[in-house]
């Protein structure tokens, strides 16, 4: 994504690997001062698996109004706890599990014995077609016990045409009842039964006996009721990694029996890391929090630091990261005939540390390596090409994995609860989706409804995504006609403005005379992220903007897509950064940074580096102005 982009600085650099494991890259946020938005520190930092993506609020914004939108569907009201057919996966692979303890209260009703649904499956569907089914049942739980059956995943057992709906929804409850591992699927008028793959890998974490009781009761759907799991003591099951922050909030959300959107925190971090950060959770008290801490550490998570806080985090709330890296396999650059590769590095740490970084917004912003980037959904988005943007978003990497199982079966298909099934309960963004395009359809509609089905965060990532895209272009065409003067038509930011003026005010566009007297530095320029509420600089850059925008059909766009809820003011960034707190040593014995035959001993030596960011800066970029390497 950054590969033919212009650097800022001009030493010759040197190659290197990271990110070999996620102790090689350890990120920590600097929060902001507490007393700015409480007595105490933010809420419950986590440690998940990731590096710092683009926060939301990374640069110089207008003031923006309160958005309002209708609560979720247990947002209020609720205690905070959905009720089972809400969470359930075998309601359509729900994505919230209930909280512990499965002691059921004196006033509930007892769940419905295996005789009873027996009796109640013979009446609805005939003793011939029932005993079919049990026979179609038996033979699927033989195949996956004997692990030997390549097709058992895929197969199914039709039920016939069900007209009736209240006979269709008994013949659900019954069928789940008597084999809980099984899902029923109606196509028209049509019931299908297939197994059901969550059951199938809960077995791989608990016992059988868990697992089907743990289903029944999700589809009996008892009013104030919990369910609890066994200690397990298998460091095995305990293992969970390359999980991202809005994975991570899904099984948090899952546990707590809350909602991901109840979740806030200030950035959001790639998978590939060490990371630490504060969040705050609404409607769960820290005694509730300290109660799931060995299940999430099960799950790759640790939380601590846990008390209670009066308001929430907003992305972009926090003063920076401080960055813990390893580079390994350190080489000259192919075109470096250098002997000395100490020399190299200090050469590249001194000029970044005083001239700084062009400050583009690092690849894993875009979904780094993957068939489609997050800023193509954007631009699909922004054009309201809703079908195209559903397609995009549920097209499969080459792997042969659950994930990317279910998102090939359902662009082949359309099948949008069979898909359901499929996924993984943690991959909350896909079957949310998939939930709405289940009830309206995978057409223009349809596809708008499904996108208004997950959160407001989640859908202007996209389009966030799209507008980093064309500022880093930006970013890269100005450095490249311009170089590090700052010339006549630029924009640049004073704070030499009243406190009180608009941000637009803020932002002045460089004279003639101001080019003159070089009255502004190159640290001053800003360029705009694309928005209803920008102006563009009146030079060669801001014609760049306009036909750059027009390739993608988007010369007319007012940056609002309405049916989506989705408002894009557009801000301003600074073109460069700069680092602070920079050190770094060499690790491994001193032939390990010698040439033998041209070549180097690699394997001997690593280079630790550490350094402070502010937010929304990336430690890949600065990294690859360092060393003058794409990652």
């Amino acid at each position: 994504m950054l590969r033919s982009f212009s650097y800022l600085t001009d030493h010759a650099g040197f190659c290197g690997t990271i990110k070999n494991s996620p102790s090689d890259f350890v990120v920590t946020e600097i929060e902001v001062p507490e007393h700015l938005f409480r007595d105490t520190r933010a809420e419950s930092p986590q440690k998940t698996g990731e590096e710092p993506l683009e926060q939301s609020s990374p640069c110089l914004q207008p003031p923006k109004k309160l958005r309002t939108e209708p609560p979720g569907r247990c947002a209020e009201g609720r205690g905070g706890a959905p009720s089972p057919s809400e969470r359930g996966p075998s309601r359509e692979g729900g994505d919230c599990f209930p909280p512990p303890n499965n002691k059921q209260r004196e006033d509930e009703p007892e769940l419905k014995s295996g005789l009873e649904e027996a009796g109640i499956l013979d009446s609805l569907l005939g003793e011939p077609l029932s005993e079919l089914l049990y026979k179609f049942a038996g033979d699927l739980k033989d195949a996956w016990d004997l692990e030997n059956d390549a097709d058992a995943g895929t197969r199914e057992f039709s039920l016939g045409p069900v007209l009736d709906k209240k006979n269709r929804a008994d013949l659900h409850s019954a069928v789940r009842q008597k084999f809980p591992f099984l899902v029923t699927v109606t196509k028209g008028n049509e019931m299908v039964v297939k197994g059901n793959a969550d059951y199938r890998e809960l077995c791989q974490l608990v016992t059988e006996k868990e697992t089907s009781d743990f289903f029944k009761f999700l589809d009996a759907k008892l009013e104030n009721s919990t369910f609890s799991f066994e200690p397990d003591g298998d460091k095995e099951h305990r293992k969970k990694e390359n999980l991202e922050t809005l994975e991570a909030i899904g099984f948090l959300a899952a546990e707590l029996g809350v909602l991901p959107s109840d979740f806030s925190y200030t950035g959001i971090k790639d998978k590939k890391a060490i990371t630490y950060q504060p969040m705050v959770v609404k409607k769960v008290t820290p005694e509730r929090l300290k109660e799931i801490g060995s299940k999430m550490e099960k799950k790759g998570m640790r939380i601590h630091n846990i008390h209670s806080t009066c308001q929430h985090l907003k992305l972009g709330q926090l003063k920076g990261n401080h960055f813990d890296i390893v580079v390994r396999d350190l080489k000259h650059h192919s075109h470096d005939s250098s002997a000395d590769l100490k020399e190299r590095i200090s050469e590249a740490m001194e000029n970044v540390e005083t001239k700084g970084f062009v400050n583009y917004y690092g690849p894993q912003r875009f979904g780094q390596g993957q068939n489609v980037q997050t800023d193509q959904i954007g631009l699909a988005l922004l054009n309201e090409k809703m079908v195209k943007a559903v397609k995009l978003f549920f097209t499969p990497e080459d792997t042969d994995d659950p994930v990317n199982n279910a998102k090939r079966y359902f662009l082949q298909t359309e099948d949008a609860k069979g898909a359901l099934v499929m996924l993984p309960e943690f991959k909350v963004r896909e079957k949310m989706l998939l939930r709405a395009l289940n009830r309206y359809g995978v057409n223009h509609e349809g596809c708008t409804k499904g996108w208004l089905n997950i959160p407001h965060s989640m859908r202007i990532f996209y389009v966030h995504a799209y507008c980093s895209k064309i500022w880093n272009e930006a970013a890269s065409y100005r450095l490249k006609i311009y170089g590090s003067k700052v010339v006549e038509g630029d924009l640049v930011f004073s704070e030499e403005n009243d406190e009180n003026a608009s941000l637009n005010d803020k932002v002045h566009v460089v004279t003639a005379p101001d080019e003159s007297a070089n009255k502004y530095s190159i640290n001053q320029v800003v360029l705009p992220m694309v928005g209803h509420s920008i102006k563009y600089p009146s030079n060669k850059v801001g014609q760049w903007y306009h036909e750059r925008l027009s390739k993608d059909e988007l010369q007319m766009c007012k940056f609002r897509v309405s049916p989506l809820q989705l408002n894009i003011p557009g801000c301003y960034r600074p073109i460069l950064k700069n680092v602070q707190n920079l050190s770094y040593f060499l690790e491994g014995s001193e032939k390990g940074i010698q040439t033998e035959d041209n070549h180097l001993n690699e394997s001997k030596v690593s280079l630790h580096v550490s350094f402070d960011l502010d937010p929304s800066c990336y430690a890949t970029v600065c990294l690859r102005e360092i060393m003058k390497c794409d990652f």
